[in-house]
């Protein structure tokens, strides 16, 4: 193919069909009519010697040649685009901006309060949304541009992501007070539950998938033990809610367990085996990392989160492991 005679515009057309499967929605998407999209599909045909989509319904199914396109186009066109983009500045205090955050509801209490006083002073023009982040998924709503940064534990992500840990909590267990299986055990709070008490007890485990293994279980498989798990909950609120009202306990992170001991009748106590502290990223599509709105608001979630390693000076810390016997 010879580059100088290639009409890039075809470009933004094969893109927009990668992303929507159909010449109408396409056109939607690029503000052309679906004639001139169906004859830009078919220019690229000819000079990419290849049918790039065939129709299933109405649908339009991309070859498997279209399919390795698609990830390159998407890349060359967000640089392209970010290149070219002219000089900004963002003034908090004027500017407009709608910013989509990805996290679990551990962060509509550990971030959320601190994060929005802070704008309502510095920057009232912003709107802020806190979503849920799926877990199966997450990384490609920020590909699709559906949320702007997300909160994850850290992980292996995409060349075109950009992280950086933002902070770490150990895992503790929250019990309601004067729950009668700890109190005769003479298990007080603060202390660990002993391992065979743990393994007894009824748990109500975070799993927003609704998974019977979730947080912890690994590390007792790693002792050759198992836990009872009773109840899921898909937020870190519902298992503290069912641990105020129930025998069961769960394990919650340190900084949210020592809030919700605050507010509400539990108490924490330490788990009896080794469970690795969470280590969470903030991620962003590196389309966003010079923009000046983005960065600003980054920052700006960066700080507040950092306040929660300095809550739990022992995060890094584990509780001496147990032997399986």
């Amino acid at each position: 193919m010879n580059l100088s005679t290639f009409d890039l515009n075809l470009v933004r057309v094969l893109d927009a069909l990668l992303r929507e499967h159909s010449t109408l929605r396409a056109g939607k998407r690029l503000a052309l009519s679906q004639p001139a999209v169906s004859s830009a599909l078919s220019r690229l045909r000819h000079t990419l010697g290849d049918d790039l989509f065939v129709r299933e319904g109405q649908r339009l199914v991309p070859t498997e040649y279209a399919r390795g396109l698609e990830a390159p186009i998407r890349r060359i066109l967000e640089e392209l685009e970010a290149t070219l983009a002219p000089p900004a500045t963002f003034d908090p205090q004027a500017g407009d901006l709608d910013y989509k955050i990805a996290g679990s509801d551990f962060f509509a209490e550990m971030l959320l309060p601190a994060l929005s006083a802070k704008l309502m002073r510095a920057a009232p023009g912003v709107r802020l949304q806190l979503v849920d982040l799926r877990p199966e998924n997450y990384v490609g709503t920020l590909e699709r541009h559906e949320v702007d940064l997300a909160l994850a534990p850290e992980s292996k992500f995409p060349e075109w992501v950009t992280s950086t840990f933002a902070f770490s909590s150990r895992f503790v267990i929250i019990a309601r007070a004067g729950h009668e299986r700890l109190r005769l055990a003479g298990v007080q709070a603060g202390a660990t539950i002993p391992l065979d008490l743990f393994c007894e007890l009824g748990h109500v485990a975070f799993s927003p998938e609704g998974k019977l293994k979730a947080l912890g279980d690994a590390a007792l498989a790693k002792i050759g033990r198992e836990r009872k798990v009773v109840v899921t909950a898909p937020t870190f609120t519902g298992v503290r809610s069912v641990v105020v009202v129930t025998d069961l306990i769960g394990m919650l992170p340190q900084q949210l367990a020592a809030k919700f001991a605050r507010e509400y009748p539990v108490q924490i106590y330490l788990p009896p085996m080794i469970v690795p502290p969470g280590r969470i990223h903030a991620i962003w599509h590196r389309r966003n990392e010079g923009q000046p709105a983005h960065r600003w608001m980054r920052g700006l979630v960066l700080a507040v989160l950092a306040g929660l390693d300095r809550s739990d000076p022992d995060a890094g810390r584990h509780p001496v492991s147990p032997s399986p016997e």
